[in-house]
């Protein structure tokens, strides 16, 4: 994706989710997995813009699913399917950001 296109797309997300969070709220008891805020080391690259664009589009999608639901069952599958394109998504970024050297902060409590 070319560098423009993903940058017109990002000014172009709602605000909730260019703050990191759903716009819809997820069912008592669903575990909702944290979206970055900020790129790793600081480094704003493509891959973090096709992470960001990667939650966009999974946001969408959720959107979309929950319009549709018909019962809690479609419901809870639109918030897994969800949950599942954001870890992966967070999954690609930090891949691809190891392999440029860059390391993602964790914090070990021992």
């Amino acid at each position: 994706m070319k560098t423009w296109t993903t940058l017109a797309l990002l000014l172009a997300l709602p605000a909730s989710v260019a703050a990191g969070g759903p716009r819809y709220e997820a069912p008592p008891g669903f575990q909702t997995p944290e979206i970055r805020d900020t790129p790793i080391a600081g480094v704003y690259n493509q891959y973090w813009y096709n992470y960001r664009a990667d939650i966009a589009e999974a946001e969408k999608e959720l959107g979309s699913d929950l319009r549709h639901a018909t019962d809690r069952e479609d419901r809870w599958d639109a918030w897994d399917e969800w949950q599942t394109e954001v870890i992966d998504a967070d999954k690609d970024y930090v891949k691809e950001m190891r392999k440029k050297g860059y390391r993602a902060a964790r914090v070990i409590l021992g």
